[in-house]
């Protein structure tokens, strides 16, 4: 099985930075795209951002210049770092990686991390 493990996250005060890790670990021959998405009370689930198995990305347009993603592919793992924090950043934090387990099944899943909360104060 796949297991997908957030680990950063917590409270901030606005203007600052914080870095989120996001590993998976478990049966995975292949990790393609990996992403991060977030959600706050009252609203949608939105993508922050995404790389790609070659390191292209995509950002949303609320953070770009301010967030950074990037993947170690020789540790399974994707970072999301956030700097110049703002109170509507507050969200919990979902990181995505859309795994192919094996190569004998060939299709690939996304899994999910556990979530973590991102709250930026005034």
């Amino acid at each position: 099985q796949v297991q997908v493990v957030q680990s950063g996250g917590g409270l901030v005060q606005a203007g600052e930075s914080m870095r989120l890790s996001c590993a998976a670990s478990g049966r995975i021959f292949r990790i393609n795209d990996m992403g991060w998405y977030r959600q706050a009370p009252g609203k949608q689930r939105e993508l922050v951002a995404a790389i790609t198995s070659g390191g292209t990305t995509n950002y949303a347009d609320s953070v770009k210049g301010r967030f950074t993603i990037s993947r170690d592919n020789a540790k399974n793992t994707v970072y999301l770092q956030m700097n110049s924090l703002k109170p509507e950043d507050t969200a919990v934090y979902y990181c995505n990686a859309n795994i192919i387990s094996s190569p004998w099944v060939g299709r690939a899943k996304d899994y999910w991390g556990q979530g973590t909360q991102v709250t930026v104060s005034s």
